[in-house]
């Protein structure tokens, strides 16, 4: 195999590939014998017609599509090997020349990874985190927590409040006809929530056990079902039953039953120091992005078109298999959401666009500054890998071949390029 590169504007170049015309002979036998029991010619049961005759009665070329399918994806991956550009998109093909006895010639245009003019990165200017945590923010998380230990406390004396969880029987009609799914017994409305149509909870305030309650509440323009969008609906309500929150006491108890203390103000330390640690990591996190930023908008990066398209499809992989975890495909997660792989991919383009830039800007201080990572980083890397995948380190290593070693090294750089960043960063 033989390859030629010839580098084009914006960052683009196109691979011109010829296999031997040994190889394609071989994949040419190769697509007859998988395509002559398909193949039916007068005198001959299938898959017992000669390759001569088919190619006689159909042309030397019927198997040239099939043959090319076969040599491309190897080819190109050989090309791949032997070329020294880094490729950062999926190859456009195009077949060149193919005739039997003579080799095989593609071109794939692909982009490369564009040079980029790094801007200023040392001593970039950032705004100063705060790290301290004040006591309404101790107050708001302890108050979390006491509205997670709540208990519903049954209450009969009283009508509706704003709040409260009820237990309702209802019915709407619209022009005094019931409609369809307008009708509910039993159900379970927390007043406040935002659960039902505007306007429909707080008219359930004040309302009495046992009593009916008329509603009257107009559709939103919007609303989903499209025969109810907008036209006024009147619901007949009856409350069954009402409960109330009862919050636990601020005290030694509550402290010892939601913590591993048995003081609230020991409690309330530990609360104190978790909610500094927390935002130290997001303040930490924030400031990275800032600084990184930064960079790019003092860098100069032109990204070429392919390079983009292929990170969107790659997110929208990424998408795919997240969602698949959770036990949904792409098909129904469409039909939730009325958008189809098309507008999926578009709705990438502004994500995909910062990661590349992202990249980019971090690879070129890496490399600047020689940022690399030692065996000691690599090591501890693989240990850390291992034990979130739940496998023996050294089973993992096994695993590891040179590209993924590669990629794991230049994960590590950027990572390093990261802490270079902020650590010569400035607050201001």
């Amino acid at each position: 195999m033989s390859l030629q590169i010839e580098k084009r504007e914006n960052s683009m170049a196109l691979l011109t590939i010829e296999v031997p015309a040994s190889e394609l002979a071989e994949a040419i036998e190769n697509a007859y014998h998988r395509n002559k029991g398909k193949i039916s010619t007068p005198g001959f049961r299938k898959g017992k017609v000669p390759r001569q005759m088919i190619e006689k009665l159909y042309g030397k070329e019927i198997f040239y599509e099939d043959a090319a399918n076969e040599l491309i994806p190897g080819a190109y991956e050989r090309a791949l090997d032997e070329c020294e550009e880094e490729i950062v998109s999926s190859p456009k093909i195009e077949v060149v020349h193919i005739e039997a006895g003579e080799p095989f010639v593609f071109t794939a245009e692909v982009a490369l990874k564009p040079e980029i003019k790094l801007g200023k990165y040392k001593g970039v200017k950032v705004a100063k985190f705060d790290n301290s945590v004040s006591d309404d923010e101790i107050d708001a998380a302890i108050e979390k927590e006491r509205e997670r230990n709540a208990r519903n406390i049954v209450v009969e004396n009283r009508a509706v409040e704003d709040g409260d969880m009820t237990i309702i029987d209802f019915e709407g009609f619209v022009d005094d006809i019931p409609f369809q799914g307008g009708k509910g017994e039993d159900y379970a409305l927390t007043i406040g929530s935002g659960t039902f149509i505007p306007g429909f909870e707080s008219q359930l305030i004040g309302a009495e056990i046992g009593k009916e309650i008329s509603v009257n509440v107009t559709f939103p323009e919007d609303y989903q079902a499209e025969d109810l969008a907008g036209k006024d609906a009147v619901f007949k309500c009856m409350v069954k039953e009402i409960k109330e929150k009862e919050l636990p006491e601020l005290d030694d108890e509550f402290a010892s039953e939601v913590s591993e203390f048995d003081t609230l103000d020991e409690y309330k330390a530990d609360l104190k120091a978790k909610l500094i640690e927390g935002k130290e990591k997001a303040n930490k996190e924030q400031k990275e992005d800032a600084c990184i930023d930064a960079v790019i908008n003092d860098s100069d990066i032109e990204i070429p078109e392919p390079m983009l398209e292929t990170q969107k499809h790659r997110m929208v992989e990424e998408f795919t298999q997240n969602i698949r975890m959770q036990g949904l495909n792409l098909e129904q997660y469409f039909q939730y959401t009325g958008m189809d792989y098309k507008s999926m991919v578009e709705h990438m383009t502004p994500q995909a666009d910062k990661r590349i830039r992202i990249q980019l800007v971090l690879e070129a201080v890496a490399a600047k500054e020689k940022l690399v990572a030692s065996d000691e980083e690599y090591n501890n890397e693989i240990a850390r890998m291992a034990e979130s995948y739940e496998m023996e380190v050294e089973l993992l290593e096994e695993k590891i071949n040179e590209d993924t070693k590669k990629r794991i090294l230049k994960d590590l750089s950027v990572r390093k390029a990261v802490e270079f960043i902020v650590k010569n960063s400035k607050e201001e």
